[in-house]
């Protein structure tokens, strides 16, 4: 199963970098540098630290949000909301052989297409603490996405285990975790654990 882990520094078990660690060794297919709320400058310093392990082990990094800083620190793949992604300059786009958008409708997933992104993350799919109170839009809305959209589209929000695989037979490419990833610290036994549940509903 293709999963992407989402970095949040005020979930994390341990020590930050070294749940960074925890999940870069688990292997999974990308690792989304996800920290909105600190200043950029900040941000800078987390993420090239963040980048140094995921190279280390041959892990795709994706930073988030801040253009610039993503293209001072050389980074190749980047996650930006829809509106930024609408709004970023042509000449930056060309610095990133990966560019990923944050959709919630259809005609969302279509504007991104248009606007040269690689891959989608639709959500929130199931009902997640992240979102404290919004309705999740559900596996109809996923199936809706993919079935529309030519892009790899990775659902997100509240995903665990034992709904993982409803996500893939609705068309999702793979899944986003957050939560599930930096709360353990045994991450690689946690991820395993999506690829066994999956394999038993196949």
């Amino acid at each position: 199963m293709n999963i992407r882990c989402i970095t949040n520094r005020h979930l994390a078990a341990q020590d930050y970098f070294a749940q960074i660690e925890q999940i870069a060794l688990a292997g999974p297919e990308a690792i989304i540098v996800r920290e909105k709320d600190l200043p950029q400058d900040e941000y800078k310093q987390l993420a090239a630290g963040v980048m140094e392990i995921c190279a280390h082990h041959h892990v795709l990094c994706i930073l988030h949000t801040y253009t610039e800083t993503a293209i001072q620190l050389g980074a190749k793949a980047l996650h930006l909301p829809l509106p930024l992604l609408l709004s970023m300059k042509q000449q930056q786009k060309s610095r990133f052989a990966i560019l990923g958008a944050s959709i919630h409708s259809v005609e969302q997933a279509q504007l991104a297409q248009n606007a040269g992104a690689s891959y989608l993350t639709a959500g929130h799919v199931f009902e997640t603490a992240c979102k404290p109170g919004v309705e999740p839009r559900g596996l109809e809305f996923l199936r809706e996405v993919c079935q529309a959209s030519a892009l790899p589209v990775y659902a997100i929000g509240g995903i665990h285990p034992k709904n993982a695989a409803a996500c893939i037979q609705a068309g999702a490419y793979g899944i986003c975790i957050m939560s599930d990833c930096m709360r353990h610290t045994d991450t690689q036994n946690r991820l395993k654990q999506y690829q066994i549940q999956k394999d038993r509903q196949e």
